[in-house]
């Protein structure tokens, strides 16, 4: 028997989750998956994470698994799938930014809702004819030129119409991502609302290869004060307020030789508590990088 829960994760700092050397003008790029290009973060990262945070050591070894000298013992109770990518946020000539998502993902997020048994989710994913159009959830979004229905992201002008649907997604998204026991629920709620942008799944590919954080790092020489021979880098990230989600089953796994068996709602009343606060994730924790926060939703 498991339990299974969606898993949502909201970026407050740069998220970079690697993949080691890159063979183009990125040295260090993020993880993406292969056949979509949708940057994603490893689940073997998050699971690290909280194991990372969890001292009971009993409890350590019941959710995530013993160690790894004793890893033929038995498995952990917690599974984690990837996070993908929902939301990337982007560069807006109105609204700041815009939270931008595509068809392909939200019909993919839709039908892992209906796996994991998630009622009310909005029924039906509105499509678009051209690269060239983009739906917002409402005539109040933030995103809408004053003068004529555009949306300007970046460099892409595109013809904006509101979308019923699209304000039906933003409103169950924004309940689970911004629940009420967070400050300022309800502002950031209207404000997913109003710059929450669907696109064209072309243009979203576009825009995930350009509106990506691409950063210069340099290593300094400690004799010279200059950057050292060769240690100039480029390394790229997910923006701030990008949103993933992921799957996560907590399962009863038997224990030990004599068997005992983890209870599925012990396993996620633990990883409550874990995933409470702020959770760094991904590379480069010394430089504030992956700072995020979780929200498990319950099947």
């Amino acid at each position: 028997m498991s339990q299974t829960r969606l898993l949502l994760m909201h970026c407050l700092s740069p998220l970079h989750a690697g993949t080691g050397q890159g063979v183009g003008l990125i040295d260090l790029p993020i993880a993406r998956e292969k056949s979509t290009n949708l940057p994603c973060l490893p689940g073997s990262s998050l699971k690290g994470a909280l194991r990372a945070r969890c001292e009971d050591e009993a409890l350590r070894k019941m959710v995530f698994g013993p160690d790894t000298s004793r890893a033929d013992e038995h498995s952990g109770s917690a599974h984690f799938s990837d996070m993908t990518l929902l939301f990337l946020p982007v560069r807006s000539v109105y609204g700041t930014f815009a939270w931008a998502t595509s068809p392909y993902v939200l019909r993919r997020l839709a039908r892992d809702l209906g796996d994991l048994g998630l009622q009310g989710a909005p029924a039906r994913v509105p499509g678009l004819d051209t690269t060239a159009d983009a739906l917002v959830a409402g005539e109040g979004s933030r995103l809408l030129s004053s003068a004529e229905s555009m949306v300007i992201l970046e460099d892409l002008d595109l013809k904006a119409r509101p979308s019923k649907e699209v304000g039906e997604w933003a409103a169950w998204l924004g309940l689970r991502l911004f629940p009420e026991t967070l400050p300022q629920s309800a502002e950031w709620r209207a404000a997913l609302n109003s710059q929450m942008v669907l696109l064209h799944d072309d243009t979203f590919s576009y825009l995930l290869e350009t509106a990506t954080d691409v950063t210069a790092r340099i290593r300094i020489d400690e004799k010279t004060r200059t950057v050292a021979d060769g240690a100039l880098w480029y390394e790229e990230s997910l923006p701030v307020e990008s949103v993933l989600w992921g799957v996560l089953v907590a399962s009863a796994v038997a224990q030990g030789r004599n068997g005992d068996k983890s209870s599925p709602a012990t396993v996620l009343q633990s990883l409550e508590r874990l995933t409470d606060g702020l959770v760094q994730l991904g590379g480069n924790a010394t430089v504030g990088r992956g700072m995020a926060r979780l929200q498990m939703v319950e099947g």
